[in-house]
């Protein structure tokens, strides 16, 4: 890599990054120190390992030109169908779903990875589109996304299906479609779903019936959104204390260390715990939007706009279900809920956001 090229590097997306890992790393370690059957430190060690491997990935995906990246965007947009396919037939299932391809002691999660695919490739063949004032101008856009989503809610995956529309939409506000397209575009979106409800699977009906009225099924669907809100609201001003939150430790809060992660934080260090997040979050997301606009062109903006996308769409979800405001799904909490493949994938984005920030002028030798 060019030394010169080290100048441009954004120290403060690094620092909050490493902030919210090591945030992430403490509550893990609370949140499954009681109940974890491989050892009090199994998911702590995971977690620093796949923080490791994530680092690595980061620097790979920064050192080489993002225009170099961009151009294999059909390779990559090939290989990502093919995942997707392939998951279908040999995934493993867990929890009624299939999304994961073993891999020794390990699960490679297709899903996770197609969000970058989706986003890279999006932006590549946004580069050279001038207008978007029609839906002639954005049908082929919407195909683009529309199949590797096709794939995902067939594992099933609606969750991080729509984490896909997300980014779609941010970044084509950002390219400057036309309003009354985009107020179309979501009018449509909203008018559909009478038909969508038509192919949803029972499970994901039932979430949506408890997420207006948690209480219809309290010992079954509508469990998680209960002792969620019920570990956050005991969580007070300053939390019960690392390790001494009831929910969590006498294992009353389901999937503690991924989905719900956020309740896990709010128990046991409040509202402090949860405001010093926020901000951490807040900044992280500001810093990446403040890339976008330095950009040295159209490719690198829409790149990271698509990843701010991403993660602001996850944060609101995740932290949303966890408070009763939005339906369960299975997205997680950006760099703090357990898992080896969205770690990754979040840390590959920004080796991805430091390249275009590193690239964001021309260098003069």
């Amino acid at each position: 890599m060019n030394p010169k090229l080290l100048k441009n590097i954004e120290f403060p997306i690094l620092i909050v990054i490493i902030l919210i890992v090591a945030l992430s790393i403490l509550m893990i370690s609370s949140a499954t120190h009681a109940n974890s059957p491989e050892g009090t430190l199994h998911y702590v060690r995971m977690q620093f390992f796949w923080f490791c491997l994530g680092l690595i990935a980061m620097i790979i995906t920064m050192s080489v030109d993002y225009h170099s990246i961009a151009h294999w965007s059909n390779i990559i947009y090939g290989l990502n169908l093919f995942f997707l396919i392939l998951v279908l037939f040999l995934g493993r299932e867990s929890l009624g779903a299939q999304r994961w391809i073993p891999i020794g002691p390990f699960g490679f999660q297709p899903s996770e990875f197609a969000k970058l695919a989706v986003i890279i490739t999006l932006a590549k063949q946004m580069e050279k589109k001038k207008q978007l004032n029609h839906v002639k101008d954005v049908i082929p856009l919407f195909l683009h996304v529309g199949i590797p989503m096709f794939l995902i809610v067939k594992q099933p995956d609606l969750g991080t299906s729509l984490v896909l529309i997300a980014i779609l939409l941010g970044v084509l506000f950002v390219a400057g479609i036309n309003y009354k397209l985009l107020v179309g575009i979501i009018a449509a979106g909203i008018a559909s779903i009478p038909l969508v409800w038509q192919f949803l699977k029972d499970y994901q009906k039932k979430r949506l019936v408890v997420f207006l009225n948690p209480y219809v099924d309290p010992l079954g669907d509508g469990y998680h959104i209960i002792q969620s809100k019920i570990a956050i609201g005991s969580g007070k001003l300053f939390g019960k204390g690392l390790f001494q939150g009831t929910q969590n430790q006498l294992d009353f809060l389901p999937e503690q260390h991924t989905d719900f992660f956020f309740a896990v934080l709010g128990e046991e260090l409040g509202f402090v715990g949860g405001i010093t997040l926020f901000i951490l979050l807040f900044t992280l997301i500001y810093r990446t939007i403040h890339v976008a606009y330095k950009a040295r062109d159209l490719l690198g903006t829409y790149i990271v706009i698509g990843i701010a996308s991403m993660w602001t769409f996850q944060i609101l979800v995740n932290i949303g279900m966890t408070i009763g405001m939005m339906p369960i799904t299975g997205i997680p909490l950006p760099f703090m809920s357990y898992g080896g493949s969205s770690f990754i994938v979040n840390m590959m984005s920004v080796g991805m956001i430091l390249n275009v920030g590193m690239r964001r002028q021309k260098i003069m030798f």
